[in-house]
């Protein structure tokens, strides 16, 4: 094994937060056949040149604290400091926001798609109507 592949990738997610930042966790296995996780935060610059990265290592051993204390941490401002507030608002602006961004995908891999085959009644205009 190369020392580029020392720290192999075995498993990876995302989280997409928003148009400029994305969250990756990543599990990796060590040449020793041990396994961690780099929690990457990815945020894409205001001028648009290239992306900051901030990386956290998550080691075996820390694994449940960390959940736990992160699951405090978000059920403290859930419960204590923002109990009215609808959490679910920003997955399910995350859900349109991430279909949205699959068809625009789509459209660009199979551009003959987005092709109307037939008007819609939005596409006449008054020179078209018939009086």
């Amino acid at each position: 094994m190369s020392d580029n592949n020392r720290f192999e990738s075995v498993y990876s997610t995302k989280v997409r937060a928003g148009k400029r930042r994305t969250y990756f966790f990543d599990v990796r296995k060590t040449k020793g056949e041990d396994f961690y996780i780099t929690i990457t935060e990815s945020t894409k610059r205001f001028n648009g040149d290239g992306y900051d990265r901030h990386k956290i290592f998550l080691y075996k051993e820390d694994f449940n604290r960390f959940v736990d204390s992160m699951n405090d941490a978000v059920n403290h401002v859930k419960s204590e400091l923002m109990p009215d507030y609808d959490y679910e608002e920003f997955e399910n602006r995350q859900k349109e926001w991430e279909a949205k961004m699959e068809e625009e995908a789509r459209n660009k891999e199979n551009p003959a798609s987005t092709t109307p085959t037939e008007a819609s009644s939005d596409d006449t205009s008054d020179d078209d109507m018939t009086w």
